[in-house]
């Protein structure tokens, strides 16, 4: 399912992202006031998040197979904390499975950027390469610039007055939809989190389905014919955490006819290296996160 128009363009504007992570919510004139996001992973299970854009308000739901709705899995609303409603491994695997399906939902990407608050880093994870996937899903947020247009006099000036000192360029605009200081505000672990797993209506059975379905999802990848060649490298280089093999790696894939545009973009240049270490594990047939480990 390609990414909505509605989603792309509010993706590109900082403020809709400040509105999401601060303490303030959206003015009055949000268009559209009201937006669903589905992420179907696999077999008729998906993740479902509903942003109201006037109040800032956000659940997040789970979508079961031949269900009209989702069942909710936690809400939030701004100036309070997000519910602890994914574990961070089950949210990685969901993001993974979801870029092989989709592949306008690159990983780490979107998917993490609007879920990452759902599933804080516990005790368990790797603190260091939960936040080095997220930042990298915040920097992956782009927009298309135009060119500025070039300051020139309209006829050939005098020697003295043709330097740049007398016609200087505007500055360029950054395709780049989040600052410094803001990727580094959101990609900081949050004080407090909502313990909402515990409650007796959260959907414990789907949300382990899921999860177990994506996993195997995952783990039938590496044994497609396109793969078989390239399982030795790829074992290899998650073994040994060196990504200076990608191009090649690259190379035996499109030999071999893969023509999977998630896989081809995930190992080419310009190279993202936590896009190329969970590509890698996965023709690996390697946890997650064991070459991710190498690199944070």
């Amino acid at each position: 399912m390609p990414v909505p128009e509605a989603l792309r363009r509010l993706s590109e504007d900082p403020a809709f992202w400040s509105r999401l992570r601060a303490d303030g919510s959206a003015t009055d004139d949000a268009e559209p006031a009201e937006l669903r996001i589905n992420l179907p992973v696999t077999g008729g299970y998906g993740l479902v998040l509903d942003l109201d854009l006037l109040t800032g308000e956000q659940t997040l739901g789970l979508r079961e197979p031949a269900t009209s709705e989702p069942v909710q899995l936690g809400w939030s609303a701004p100036g309070r904390p997000y519910p602890a409603a994914l574990r961070w491994h089950e949210l990685d695997l969901c993001a993974r499975v979801i870029a092989l399906e989709d592949p306008t939902l690159p990983h780490p990407g979107l998917v993490v950027a609007l879920l990452g608050p759902f599933a804080p880093a516990t005790a368990d994870d790797d603190a260091n390469a939960v936040a080095a996937v997220r930042e990298a899903a915040y920097r992956s947020l782009r927009r298309d610039v135009p060119q500025p247009t070039p300051v020139t006099p309209e006829q050939t000036p005098l020697p003295l007055f043709a330097g740049d000192d007398w016609w200087p360029q505007p500055p360029s605009p950054s395709p780049q939809v989040l600052d410094e200081a803001a990727i580094a505000a959101y990609t900081a672990p949050a004080p407090a989190h909502l313990q909402v797993r515990a409650g007796s209506r959260f959907p414990h059975e789907g949300l382990a389905e899921l999860v177990r379905r994506a996993a195997r999802r995952l783990s039938r990848l590496p044994e497609e014919q396109w793969y078989a060649d390239v399982r030795p490298l790829a074992r290899h280089m998650a073994d040994t955490g060196d990504l200076g093999p990608v191009r090649a790696l690259l190379g035996v894939l499109t030999e071999a006819g893969c023509d999977h545009p998630t896989v081809l973009d995930a190992l080419s240049e310009p190279l993202v290296p936590l896009e190329a270490c969970w590509m890698v594990e996965t023709l690996a047939g390697a946890p997650p996160g064991t070459l991710v480990r190498h690199h944070t």
